[in-house]
């Protein structure tokens, strides 16, 4: 199980995956909104996407756990 964390605060902007999908390492789980950019979160690893932790419009904390992927 790894813990996917988002790297910076900002604003959920969007969900691109959705749980039961296979993921590559690197691939674009979600997207936040941070001073007007737009910055991916990616998964760290190869896997399928477990659970998913967090909603589109909400403010992730830096260090916060967004998604789970096994």
């Amino acid at each position: 199980m790894t813990e996917v964390k988002a790297e910076l605060v900002g604003n959920l902007w969007k969900i691109v995956t959705v749980v039961g999908q296979q993921v590559e390492e690197d691939d674009t789980l979600m997207i936040l909104e941070s001073m007007k950019m737009e910055i991916p979160v990616t998964s760290p690893v190869n896997g399928t996407v477990k659970e998913i932790l967090v909603k589109e419009g909400d403010v992730v904390q830096e260090g916060q756990t967004v998604a789970i992927v096994e």
